[in-house]
């Protein structure tokens, strides 16, 4: 009988939940966890006065649009020693605390960050199916819940709209970043 479990995790992108990354690399110790870059955006403009939200967003974005992780790293430097920096230090030490999961970003051409910046798909996804299961309330039995979960991703299967090319690059970067693992991956 074949294992239906995963089996092996090669990117992991994840919100800024404490200790998941750690928990990710404790069962999958080959796996590449990145931080969500929307989710390290949004909790920076937590910092801020509303005000100064646009800024200072704008400040920001040199760090993720940054060709490589050298250079991103020197963005968070100046943003760090300018005026948005100095006002806000707080933003500037989030990033270095979570800096070891936004470095994996930057391994991939711009085509392929695209894809995998943020969270935020599978969350409205999440969003979808709980709202079908709260509406449903309970159910007779297991393979009831399985029946409505799958309609409800049958269903927003359809809605999605990410263009295959993008999608072809980025399975294509993926061979060269995992090489055989993903190529196993792919085969199963």
């Amino acid at each position: 009988m074949k294992n239906r479990g995963v089996e092996d995790v090669l990117l992991a992108v994840v919100d800024g939940l404490r200790g998941f990354p750690e928990a990710i690399v404790a069962v999958f110790p080959d796996a590449t966890v990145q931080t969500c870059v929307v989710h390290l955006l949004r909790h920076s403009l937590d910092f801020t006065s509303y005000k100064d939200r646009k800024p200072v967003a704008a400040a920001l974005e040199g760090i993720y649009r940054a060709s490589d992780a050298t250079a991103a790293e020197k963005a968070l430097t100046a943003f760090e020693t300018s005026e948005w920096g100095r006002k806000y230090q707080a933003i500037g030490q989030s990033w270095r605390r979570a800096w070891a999961e936004v470095v994996p970003f930057f391994a991939f051409p711009e085509e392929v960050r695209r894809i995998v910046y943020t969270t935020n798909q599978i969350e409205a996804l999440n969003s979808k199916l709980r709202r079908a299961v709260r509406a449903r309330g309970h159910f007779p039995n297991d393979d009831a819940a399985m029946k409505l979960l799958f309609l409800v991703l049958n269903r927003s299967e359809k809605e999605w709209r990410m263009a295959p090319r993008e999608w072809a690059m980025a399975k294509a970067q993926f061979a060269i970043l995992f090489g055989e693992r993903f190529t196993m991956a792919m085969a199963a």
